[in-house]
């Protein structure tokens, strides 16, 4: 018989910034290989215990036509013998949202919705981690990706999994938002194994802000002579000699920092404090 993945989870999206993004913990291995699914103005899924897998990819394909959450949720669990142990959370390309909890998922057991947001968990210590999650949802502000990981935090601070703790995710998308602009994928970090996963979850975050986040370009320095020689001197520090730009394109790349870095007229301020660093 198929393992159960108790879980809480919230689906949300950020029509303006046009992101959808599913956050998950679980007293499960690698909670983030099952429940989450999403797509840039299509929507987000999430489905847990006992999942079935085939709802993501098959919601996916409901959503790209149009269905509303709640049509997706109707068909899914109409067509599948076992809806009565589901749990599932959908978002559409609105906003819209819906949740199913089947009768035979363990207490305790159910969902909440609101405009973008679907938050669900089974084998909860009590409705509260659940009421968390939306509660926490509704107040935030900021980047959806840093709003998914407070929900989360939220959502343990209130009782979490009764069974404890094991794996979280995180997945966040977003039309050509991903690397080099060429992916879709903006955020999709998993800690599969691990004592605090969320903890984990988050510092795993701050790098990849670090690595892969934009920071506005009238917020970048202008390099002028005396900047350009403290850049040249900590560059050749460590070991990138000659000419400026060419020393840090290839510091930058070794560094996976080549994201923040568009020629040498200005600067990324996260670029220079991790030079900084590098250097002492």
């Amino acid at each position: 018989m198929a393992e159960r993945v108790a879980t809480y989870s919230i689906c949300a999206c950020d029509l303006e910034a046009g992101q959808w993004g599913v956050a998950t913990q679980s007293k499960f291995l690698a909670v983030g290989s099952v429940v989450p699914t999403a797509e840039p103005h299509v929507g987000a899924i999430a489905t847990q215990s006992y999942a079935n897998p085939r709802y993501g990819p098959d919601g996916l394909a409901l959503l790209r036509k149009g269905l509303s959450a709640d049509d997706v949720v109707a068909r899914l669990t109409e067509a599948d013998d076992g809806h009565d142990r589901r749990q599932l959370g959908v978002v559409d390309r609105s906003g819209r949202a819906a949740t199913f909890t089947g009768a035979e998922c363990l207490d305790w057991a159910g969902g909440r919705t609101g405009p973008c947001y679907a938050a669900q968990g089974n084998i909860l210590v009590s409705e509260a981690t659940v009421d968390a999650l939306a509660e926490t949802f509704e107040a935030g502000e900021g980047p959806l990706a840093e709003r998914l990981l407070d929900c989360l935090d939220a959502a343990q601070a209130a009782g979490g999994d009764r069974r404890g703790q094991q794996s979280a995710a995180l997945l966040v998308v977003e039309r050509n938002g991903g690397y080099a602009r060429l992916s879709d994928t903006l955020v999709d970090l998993r800690v599969d194994d691990h004592t605090r996963p969320l903890e984990e979850l988050r510092r795993l975050y701050e790098i990849h802000r670090t690595l892969f986040g934009r920071t506005p370009r009238q917020a970048w320095l202008p390099v002028d002579g005396a900047l350009a020689a403290e850049l040249q001197e900590r560059l050749a520090t460590l070991g990138y000699e000659g000419e400026l730009a060419d020393a840090l394109e290839r510091w930058s790349g070794s560094a996976n920092l080549e994201e923040r870095v568009d020629g040498i007229e200005q600067i990324d301020p996260v670029v220079l404090e991790a030079l900084k660093e590098a250097t002492g």
